[in-house]
Parts: C-alpha cells; sequence; structure tokens
C-alpha cells in the first residue's frame, strides 16, 4: 500500500457483544468532524465487513480488510492482530486509537509533539477532573514487571525503519507468550495479552525511551474505568457520575473535558448519541 499523508487508525473486529464498527463509525464522525486535515482508517475482518453501510462508506475515508486473523471466530477479545497496525496503516504518520475514544477538540496539534520519536505510546491516563491518576487498581501486573505506564488506546508511529521493528517485535513476543508468561514475566494471569501489556513489553525490551514521551504529559487520555476515578472498581460508570453534550464538548459530573475520552462501557454509545455525532459531522461538512 502506498503510504501518504497524516491520519487516525482503529480496528473494528465485531463480537457476539459488541458491535466494534457502530463504535469506530461515532468516532470517524466525531474525530472528522473536529480534524480538516486528517483522514480515518477502519481495520475489519471478513465478519464484519457485511454490516459495512453506504454511511459507513461515506465517513470512512479508508476501510481496510484484515488479510490475516490471529484470533478466533468466536473470540470475545480481538487484540491479537493490532501488531498488524504498521503494514495495514494507509498513513506515512498514523494516530492509532483504541474505537472506544471520543474527542472533544482537536489534537492535530500533537503531532509536532509525536514527531521527537518515531513511535510514541501514550503514558499514563486522567481522571474525569483531568488529574494524572496515581491509582494502580487495574496496573499491578505492570508493578510487578517494571513495566512503563503505556497505553495503546492511542500511540503515535510513523512509516520508519523503528516502527516497522517496534511491531515485529511485538508480533515476536506474541508468538512467544506462552513461554513468557510461564518463564520471564512474573505474575502473569493473561492468557493472551492486552494490547496495553504487549506494548509494555515491547517497548521495554527495545528502551522505553524510543517510544515514549513522558515529559509531554498532555499525551494521553481520561479513562473512566471506576477505580481510576476513586470509585470502587465494582459496576458501571455511568451509574455513578452524569454525562451532557454541547456540541463537541462532554461534561461529565459538570466538568469539561479537554482531554480525549476512553468511555470504556461500550453501552455508552446510544443511539442518541451516535446521532449526535453524526450530525456534527454533517454539519462540519456542510460549513
Amino acid at each position: 500500500m502506498n503510504k501518504q499523508g497524516q491520519g487516525f487508525l482503529t480496528f473494528a473486529q465485531n463480537t457476539a457483544q459488541v458491535d466494534y464498527l457502530k463504535l469506530a463509525y461515532a468516532q470517524a464522525c466525531n474525530f472528522r468532524s473536529l480534524h480538516k486535515n486528517l483522514k480515518y482508517a477502519v481495520v475489519i475482518d471478513k465478519q464484519t465487513k457485511s454490516s459495512v453501510t453506504k454511511s459507513c462508506h461515506e465517513v470512512f475515508d479508508y476501510i481496510i480488510e484484515l488479510p490475516y486473523d490471529e484470533t478466533a471466530a468466536d473470540s470475545q477479545w480481538k487484540l491479537a492482530n493490532e501488531y498488524q497496525a504498521f503494514v495495514l496503516t494507509p498513513f506515512k504518520e498514523t494516530i492509532k486509537v483504541e474505537s472506544d475514544l471520543l474527542l472533544t477538540r482537536s489534537i492535530e496539534h500533537w503531532l509536532t509533539a509525536f514527531r521527537f520519536k518515531d513511535v510514541v505510546l501514550s503514558t499514563g491516563c486522567k481522571n474525569y477532573r483531568q488529574q494524572l491518576s496515581n491509582n494502580r487498581t487495574y496496573r499491578q501486573f505492570f508493578d510487578d514487571n517494571d513495566l512503563p505506564d503505556v497505553y495503546n488506546g492511542l500511540m503515535y508511529f510513523r512509516y520508519s525503519t523503528f516502527a516497522q521493528k517496534f511491531f515485529a517485535t511485538a508480533k515476536q513476543i506474541l508468538d512467544a507468550w506462552d513461554y513468557l508468561k510461564i518463564h520471564v514475566l512474573r505474575n502473569c494471569r493473561e492468557t493472551t495479552p492486552s494490547t496495553d501489556v504487549l506494548y509494555a513489553v515491547t517497548a521495554k525490551t527495545l528502551g522505553v525511551e524510543l517510544c515514549t514521551l513522558p515529559s509531554f504529559d498532555f499525551i494521553n487520555f481520561v479513562h473512566m474505568k471506576p477505580a481510576i476515578q476513586g470509585w470502587s472498581s465494582a459496576g458501571d460508570w455511568q451509574e455513578m457520575t452524569t454525562v451532557e453534550h454541547d456540541e463537541d464538548m462532554i461534561r461529565i459530573h459538570n466538568l469539561n473535558q479537554y482531554d480525549p475520552i476512553h468511555y470504556y462501557e461500550k453501552s455508552f454509545l446510544t443511539d442518541e448519541r451516535l446521532t449526535h455525532y453524526e450530525q456534527r459531522y454533517h454539519r462540519s461538512r456542510s460549513a
């Protein structure tokens, strides 16, 4: 594929429980209404392809079918394919995001910071109060293994020799996981590594300083997992707070959210919210 320009990339492989294509569609409407110069690409599998609509073709700049699916057809956690992002992206510069992430303002200016490295993994996360979180409820494995506190929810890479090496190394670690989880890693309970874990191990293997920009503490997002907010880790965060929309802005507990929001609970994307982002997209196109 001839790679050119800059854009966002996400993976959307539907499961029996989650319509990831719907999440990606809402995200594309959101992202494209805020960015006039960045395109949007989605990677789907053969099963998800049957759900692609005319509206999807209008909003997605690229719809890329996964050439090789590492996951079982009935898998509910389809993370094992994301190492293919380097090969599949149509862009020279890619901001790779998870599909359950929304923006309230443009982050195009982040490219200036990203360009200090060939690969940038976001470091740490924030709570809805816009504070960097020091809660380790979900990160015990990282602490046990002295792994960098990186998140795959938002990352950057450009078409380069080092980025190619990063994703090739991630693939090697994925292939060796059965050995690593028993003989190398401490207290590993992940049968298949989450992408956060996979990329953290990859970064530590190649050099954390080559894959992160921790001094740029704005390169992260609000993660709505409950414990990060200081709430009980059990239950749905939506039951513990209120959410309002005002054009592009999202308010949580009456606080404007200026950072990307990883809403995590897929039920957050109601039909009403989907319609909101569709309308924002169409208004932005006609402006």
